[in-house]
């Protein structure tokens, strides 16, 4: 993702979470973050028919990764393109060195809850309130290394959906 792809993203991110949407701030704020040897920010794009159809984004921090998003464009749901981006997002944590990676997710998105769960991501709790102004829980999942296993992007690889955690 570059600070070009901004406006489409935005708009996609209005359509698909109206109460709960980023702003273009915040989206300037992570991309100020993925650039340079000091990188700690992995943003992606997914483009169809020259339209931005997708994109996910993962934070890191010493050996923990956060994905912060993942979204798909309604008529592309069910393609496998939010496998394909939760898979760019672990190549990612690789990259960075992580050793678990942390997400959130909407309770009653339960489409995005089972692609988590085919990568091997396993709830580990909740986060009440955490969703605003709708006051809906997250879920809060975790990846991690099997000892030994090697890293986060060794999760097998899965058709995906849309979801936003």
């Amino acid at each position: 993702m570059r600070w070009w792809d901004i406006d489409p993203v935005l708009e996609l991110e209005k359509d698909l979470f109206p109460e709960d949407a980023w702003s273009r701030g915040m989206f300037w704020s992570e991309l100020a973050h993925s650039r340079g040897p000091e990188a700690t920010r992995r943003y992606v794009v997914a483009v169809a028919d020259e339209r931005i159809v997708g994109y996910a984004g993962l934070a890191a921090q010493g050996e923990l990764g956060d994905i912060q998003t993942i979204a798909v464009a309604r008529g592309h749901w069910g393609t496998g393109l939010g496998g394909r981006l939760l898979t760019e997002l672990l190549r990612a944590a690789t990259a960075f060195e992580c050793a678990e990676v942390m997400l959130e997710c909407r309770v009653d998105n339960v489409r995005a809850q089972k692609l988590y769960e085919r990568f091997g991501f396993e709830p580990i709790g909740f986060r009440r309130g955490y969703y605003q102004p709708g006051n809906v829980d997250a879920l809060v999942m975790r990846l991690t290394t099997a000892p030994g296993g090697g890293t986060a992007a060794g999760s097998p690889s899965a058709q995906g959906t849309e979801s936003n955690g």
